[in-house]
């Protein structure tokens, strides 16, 4: 969608300046006029980038958090939300940032609740969960309690997927490393002393020939390889983005070997962090159950939430609902069902995800430190191998036993 760059002044003649994603110029306008600014100057500035992403001028995962943290500090301090909205909107770190807290200084300004607000720019960057919290406080008259647990929540989501990243990032590197050094002694290194080979007229060890052999395909046919994965990714995307596809693929995740387990804990922790926050909010249970659904990452779970939601609709427990469903892990059971028991089911169900983040670390640490050591012996005996079957035909050459 188009990107408007507009100038307009309210009814005191004071200008204010900002940008808008509308279809067109005239939905500037409209738009301007119905949050009572009268339209003066309105160019086009370019194509709407995504929300969430990498680039330096778009509403990233730490910039909601920065947001929502400066947010429940002004309002901490006293401050109305009109006049903490306008601090907000002069510290903005990009333009991406600052056109949606003018957006919603506006809609506070014209008569909108600061959840309806938010809700016009849902899903990115503000998602159910956010929305149905701020509501929440706004209803029993805490917002500054809802938003400094929507920075908690917020934070701790982000430490946990920066340290299940960094875990990832080593084994990564080897892999990478150790594959780029393969192709490249394959592509470029052993060419080099096949055309010597050939030279030579001689007879060569059974290595050396299938060495040469893969070498030899690999540079003739690598664009057979690239076609074949590209297809691959190609008609992976395409049965994931059926509901059908997606859920054999959820599926076939959570019963991986070895990192079946750590999916499941990882979906259990965000289960249960979610939905802890949002009834430590005052969100009711059925309408986080809802959110919480929508939020798994992985849609066998969601799927499971959604019975479970449909179990306490009926009359049952949380608990209860978890267990019926045969997915969740035995620990979060028990201790949702004794959260139940002892009224102190929120603080419960946070434990439940600090539990399940530290486990989750723990495995991680574990099964990577297996895997380390796995990557760096094969890629060692692969390099080895090219290696020994060089070193078998130059000795054969120059008639060396080895």
């Amino acid at each position: 969608m188009p990107v408007f760059v507009y100038k307009a002044a309210d009814r005191r003649g004071q200008t204010i300046d900002g940008v808008m994603d509308a279809p067109d110029a005239r939905a500037v306008v409209e738009r301007l006029q119905k949050d009572a600014y009268y339209p003066i100057k309105i160019t086009a500035h370019g194509e709407r980038a995504p929300l969430f992403s990498l680039g330096g001028s778009r509403v990233g995962q730490r910039d909601l958090l920065a947001l929502t943290q400066q947010l429940a500090t002004l309002f901490e301090a006293g401050l109305p939300l009109d006049r903490a909205l306008t601090i907000l909107e002069e510290l903005a770190p990009n333009a991406r940032v600052k056109a949606i807290v003018s957006d919603l200084l506006r809609s506070v300004r014209g008569g909108a609740s600061f959840s309806e607000a938010l809700a016009k720019h849902h899903p990115r960057p503000f998602s159910r969960l956010y929305i149905n919290m701020v509501r929440a406080g706004e209803k029993g008259g805490v917002l500054e309690v809802a938003l400094r647990r929507l920075a908690e929540f917020l934070e701790a989501r982000a430490a946990f997927n920066e340290a299940v990243i960094s875990a990832l990032i080593y084994p990564l590197v080897i892999t990478l490393v150790g594959a780029g050094a393969v192709v490249f002694l394959m592509t470029f290194v052993i060419p080099r002393f096949a055309t010597i080979f050939r030279d030579l007229n001689q007879a060569i060890p059974l290595p050396t020939q299938i060495l040469l052999t893969v070498s030899g395909a690999l540079q003739q046919y690598w664009w057979v390889g690239m076609i074949v994965v590209l297809a691959g990714v190609v008609a992976w995307r395409v049965w994931t983005a059926t509901p059908e596809g997606r859920l054999s693929w959820d599926r076939a995740i959570l019963n991986a070997p070895i990192f079946g387990g750590i999916a499941l804990h990882v979906e259990t922790a965000r289960f249960a962090r979610t939905l802890g926050t949002m009834l430590r909010s005052g969100v009711p249970v059925l309408g986080a159950l809802a959110v919480v659904g929508d939020m798994m990452s992985n849609q066998a779970v969601g799927g499971a939430v959604s019975r479970l939601s449909d179990g306490v609709k009926r009359g049952g427990t949380i608990a209860a609902g978890m267990q019926d469903q045969g997915m969740f892990p035995a620990l979060a059971i028990h201790m949702v069902r004794v959260g139940e028991e002892t009224g102190r089911m929120e603080e419960m169900l946070l434990k439940v995800a600090d539990t399940f983040e530290t486990d989750v670390r723990i495995e991680m640490k574990r099964t990577l430190g297996l895997l380390e050591p796995t990557i760096i012996l094969v890629m060692g005996v692969l390099v080895a191998f090219i290696v020994v079957a060089m070193l078998m035909a130059i000795f054969s050459i120059n008639e060396v036993a080895l």
